[in-house]
């Protein structure tokens, strides 16, 4: 049987769960269609993704056309669940792409397209809630046409829309592609200028050749909720989207993409295999990184069908599948070898924190616990534990992370918990260079240990760099290590509490007392050395910024500008185009959501803002300060108290 797999992927409320439901229950998977707002429906079976009606955790489902299998995962829309959706491209042989004919192409439609021409994904866009009132699927496909691709046709014309008779017509003739297609294939170009004519039937299998190739972009029309459009879209579906290729024989090759927990704790890995098989009983190698790997042994797998996840042995390449038995597992990792079916995709990472406490507060151990859970099952989400304090921090991409991760802690382990308010994760850069020596034997130096560092600028994006300036062979190597994972670890945090980068570290002294000093001696001396030096060459703080895009009506345009600069943030001139401006720049990380709110208001909804992370800026002083969660080697006479245990 063919396999296809397929993403379908939207903005919030443009009806993919409903679109996912409708397709179940056309393919008979399903015998009633699910609502998202009444919380029945099939993929989303988070808790709060049914309060909310949006989907959080992509969702596996599967189903038949005709000989052909389609398995599909339903994907989160929400800005906040960014790092799931492009989790989830990195397994797909295709998407769908659903955009509301009401609201029309939005921020996150855009983002998701982009990401999806950039991973060369077959996309097939479908333009849903055609019978609903404010329908207008002329602006739409003007808006796709500029902000999505020019190279996107549509199937189908709406009669009727924005009412309940609304109803679609196919093109019979593909004559208007030609000019299109031609522009992919040297015969039909020639063809083309020649005004010769060209079988409807040729047209037709190089247009689904261009839209396998992602070059072409069909547009679909329809109404998740009415059924308007599905049936085609279905009948057309194993025509558009290619099909998997790889054979049995070839090298097991797969990646882990999701992980969830059973109620007893053992871990679940949700597994694209792209060649190969996987079979129960059997070891199999896992790749972390090119230097860590670990074999593990299959106790069980299931795979998808027909909205069932059945058990099986064996799982053929092309599949989605459910593996147990992969204890030390993560999201991302390799299962057989790293092969060119698997595409590499870098996660933006969060740059917002807040910290998060147990209610009440001696249940913080169990907090932690539970969180380095959910750090395994979503791994962009990093926690920071303060020994010192007794506190925990978390990295967030957004307030609706927040809130699922609330609800998540209540329900799965029962735990109550406060958050404070988020604020954006700034770095440290030196700018200066510092020098600084503590000398075994000497009065102030109360350890069996000689160091001394020079620290200085380093290049741009370059991060931490250790340099020896010192034989290698005038310590034993357990000091040297004792030192150098010192140095990484005591630079978390900076002169004003941030995390310092691009730093040149160099050993410049070192002593011991053979036998008495031990590794302890420079794990303990080498926070304030470093800290010292680090002082001499002082630091400034930089905030993390946004690369944005903005498109807003004509009338709106004066208000963007004004608003953006007050911010304030860096910006082009605008440019016109048809009736909207077209804005691109730079503004803090800090400010996005501000404005995003603004936006939506003085635009009437109408404003398209897009962003991805661009670096970060300078502050001027007084600079933001993050409270330390180390013993503070700025304070010596407190810092050596507490190493000394003299508390």
């Amino acid at each position: 049987m063919t396999t296809i797999n397929i993403g379908i992927v939207a903005h919030v409320d443009a009806g993919k769960t409903s679109l996912t439901e409708r397709i179940l229950y056309e393919t008979n998977v399903i015998k009633e269609i699910g609502r998202v707002d009444s919380g029945n429906t099939q993929t989303d079976s988070m808790e709060l993704e049914r309060q909310r009606g949006i989907t959080i955790k992509a969702s596996v489902v599967s189903f038949c056309i005709d000989d052909v299998k389609v398995n599909v995962i339903d994907t989160p829309g929400h800005a906040d669940f960014i790092a799931e959706v492009e989790r989830s491209f990195r397994v797909l042989d295709g998407a769908i792409l659903v955009i509301s004919a009401v609201e029309g192409v939005q921020a996150q439609t855009k983002i998701l397209m982009r990401t999806l021409q950039k991973l060369n994904i077959p996309t097939i866009l479908f333009v849903n809630k055609i019978d609903r009132s404010g329908a207008n699927t002329e602006k739409v496909m003007k808006q796709i046409k500029e902000v999505l691709s020019n190279e996107a046709f549509p199937f189908y014309s709406v009669l009727n829309e924005g009412t309940k008779e609304a109803r679609i017509i196919e093109y019979k003739s593909y004559d208007d592609c030609m000019e299109l297609l031609a522009s992919y294939n040297e015969s039909l170009l020639e063809s083309y200028v020649n005004n010769e004519i060209i079988p409807d039937a040729l047209l037709r299998e190089k247009l689904e050749q261009q839209i396998q190739q992602a070059n072409v972009y069909p547009i679909f029309f329809g109404s998740a909720m009415t059924g308007i459009g599905v049936t085609e879209l279905l009948e057309k579906l194993p025509a558009l989207m290619p099909a998997h290729t790889s054979a049995q024989e070839e090298l097991l090759s797969g990646v882990v993409f999701k992980i969830e927990r059973e109620p007893s704790g053992e871990k679940v890995a949700y597994v694209r295999v792209f060649s190969g098989s996987l079979h129960v009983r059997k070891y199999v190698d896992i790749q972390r990184s090119q230097s860590l790997s670990h074999k593990e042994k299959i106790t069980k797998m299931c795979l998808f069908h027909n909205g069932d996840a059945v058990q099986t042995s064996t799982v053929p390449s092309g599949e989605f599948c459910k593996v147990w038995g992969l204890n030390d597992i993560k999201i991302g990792d390799i299962i057989g070898e790293r092969t060119d079916y698997i595409k590499d995709i870098h996660f933006a990472e969060p740059q917002m924190e807040a910290s998060i406490d147990a209610v009440p507060k001696e249940r913080i151990h169990d907090l932690y616990a539970a969180l380095m859970e959910l750090c395994e099952e979503d791994p962009l989400i990093k926690v920071w534990k303060d020994d010192v304090h007794n506190e925990l921090y978390i990295r967030l991409f957004g307030e609706v992370q927040k809130e699922v991760i609330e609800t998540t802690l209540y329900e799965k382990y029962n735990l109550q918990v406060t958050f404070s308010n988020t604020r954006v994760v700034c770095i440290e850069k030196p700018i200066g260079v510092g020098n600084s020596v503590e000398v075994m034997g000497e009065k102030e130096n109360p350890f069996y240990a000689t160091i001394g560092f020079k620290v200085e600028r380093g290049k741009h994006n370059s991060g931490i760099t250790y340099d020896l300036g010192v034989e290698l062979g005038s310590l034993p190597l357990a000091f040297h290590k004792a030192i150098e994972d010192t140095v990484f670890h005591t630079l978390k945090q900076g002169l004003y509490g941030w995390e310092v980068t691009d730093i040149i570290v160099t050993l410049t002294h070192t002593g011991y007392a053979s036998p008495v000093t031990t590794a302890s001696d420079f794990r303990n001396l080498t926070p304030l050395v470093l800290m010292d030096a680090l002082q001499q060459a002082e630091t400034c703080v930089f905030e993390p910024l946004n690369e944005f895009e903005l498109t807003v009506p004509e009338h709106a345009i004066s208000t963007a500008m004004y608003k953006l600069a007050a911010i304030p943030a860096t910006f082009a001139e605008p440019i016109l185009h048809n009736d909207s401006y077209h804005l691109t720049g730079l503004l803090p990380i800090a400010k996005t959501e501000n404005f995003k709110r603004m936006l939506h208001s003085f635009t009437e909804g109408e404003g398209i803002f897009t962003t991805k992370p661009a670096g970060f800026t300078m502050l001027m002083a007084p600079f933001p300060t993050r409270k330390r969660v180390d013993f503070n080697p700025l304070n010596r006479k407190d810092y050596l108290l507490h190493v000394l245990k003299a508390y």
